[in-house]
């Protein structure tokens, strides 16, 4: 009998271990359907292939990777950082990807950003979707600059963002002008780009100076330095056009 359970212990183990290393394996590749549906790997787990700072040739080096996920290390010389931008630009898209902060920590994820020296910054043409340690960060206390916003334009609803240190699941959707941002598997931002009620919303916004912010209808996808550490992994695109 000791022998018998002694067997079932070990075979439990093994099933554990296992299943363990097959949930981590999973972890910033595609599945055979989602090839199939034309998703594709913009951080492939390992490398920084891809991915430059704005405005820069290359990533800042406050940029790694670091267990399977690309990491920004908060505290470095301004010049080691930088927003990290894709390569590419997209019109209509799919994106998902996951993201933890560190305490106190703020990031975000913007999209439809032109790249060019006459813009300083990434934010000066792209929306962005908010992250955010909603319990520590100052920002936490200004309405609409909480996790899973539209930064300074439409706040989540509902408030669904997990604490500091877990895993968050994300995805912003834009089709025909249609955008939706989705956080843990919630739909929590629905709005339409490019109509009076968006222009209406950018001229009582932050944003309201900027004169091309929000303009493209094509642009790269960017993570935010925002001097916190804050880490990303599993993101993956799909072009709707």
């Amino acid at each position: 009998m000791k022998k018998i359970s002694a067997f079932y212990v070990l075979a439990l183990l093994t099933i554990f271990s296992y299943s363990s290393f097959a949930q981590k394996s999973k972890d910033n590749v595609l599945t055979k359907k989602e090839k199939k549906q034309g998703w594709q790997l913009l951080f492939d787990g390992t490398s920084l292939n891809g991915w430059h700072s704005f405005n820069k040739p290359a990533l800042g080096s406050s940029w790694s990777v670091d267990n399977g996920s690309l990491h920004f290390k908060g505290g470095g010389p301004r010049e080691n950082g930088g927003d990290a931008v894709t390569e590419k630009e997209y019109g209509d898209f799919h994106l998902k990807l996951e993201w933890k902060i560190s305490p106190n920590g703020n990031s975000g994820i913007m999209f439809l950003v032109k790249e060019d020296p006459k813009y300083r910054y990434a934010y000066y043409t792209g929306p962005e979707m908010q992250v955010l340690d909603n319990n520590g960060h100052p920002d936490s206390k200004i309405q609409k600059h909480r996790a899973g916003d539209l930064y300074d334009l439409i706040t989540s609803i509902p408030e669904n963002v997990k604490p500091v240190g877990e895993w968050n699941q994300v995805e912003i959707k834009l089709e025909k002008g249609k955008l939706e941002l989705w956080q843990n598997g919630v739909n929590v931002v629905a709005t339409t780009l490019w109509t009076d009620d968006w222009n209406t919303m950018i001229a009582n916004s932050k944003f309201k100076n900027l004169e091309d912010f929000a303009k493209f209808k094509e642009g790269r996808i960017v993570l935010q330095d925002h001097g916190d550490d804050v880490w990303y992994r599993n993101i993956k695109i799909r072009e709707l056009n």
